[in-house]
């Protein structure tokens, strides 16, 4: 066995990349406060094609030193756009006819293993702060919600662990 090298992958160019058909998937991040884990949902929206990422309130957004260091340049090509609110961002994706998912534990929540992925429309999913989780403002504005079952003594995963987990059950599902 040998490890694979970079030139053997077959990636794309950045600009083969933007002008790509992508999934029409939207994360909005909903006041994020972890530049690193703004940076790290940016690689993970880059490897699974997803259309855009709209950075919310407090979430960082390039050119955010720490959020650079995380994302090797996934910012060039992954589409983004800055909202000073998330409740604004996730008014223009309603007006587009998005579908709005929050990731978070609320009284009707679907668990992630029984959810399914409608792949001819268009989601948004909302991932919210570290610690407070999607903003209750946020709560009466969306469609539905998603939990990750968890067995251990954590009551939550990362953010970033958790778009990762939510966007390939979206993936393993189409």
């Amino acid at each position: 066995m040998r490890k694979i090298l970079n030139e053997e992958l077959g990636r794309e160019s950045i600009n083969t990349f933007r002008i790509k058909t992508k999934n029409k998937i939207v994360i909005v991040l909903d006041n994020v406060r972890s530049a690193y884990n703004a940076g790290s949902v940016f690689r993970t929206a880059d490897a699974f094609a997803v259309e855009k990422i709209f950075c919310c309130g407090i979430t960082a957004s390039p050119p955010n030193r720490e959020l650079l260091k995380t994302s090797l340049g996934a910012e060039q090509s992954v589409e983004w756009k800055y909202f000073p609110s998330t409740s604004e961002a996730i008014q223009e994706l309603k007006n587009a006819e998005y579908k709005i998912i929050a990731i978070e534990q609320i009284d009707k929540s679907i668990s992630l293993e029984k959810f399914f992925f409608n792949a001819e429309e268009k989601i948004a999913l909302v991932f919210g702060n570290e610690v407070k989780g999607v903003s209750e403002e946020i709560l009466p504005m969306i469609d539905s919600a998603i939990e990750i079952p968890q067995f251990g003594t954590k009551h939550s995963f990362n953010i970033s662990v958790t778009v990762g987990i939510v966007l390939w059950e979206f993936f393993r599902q189409h």
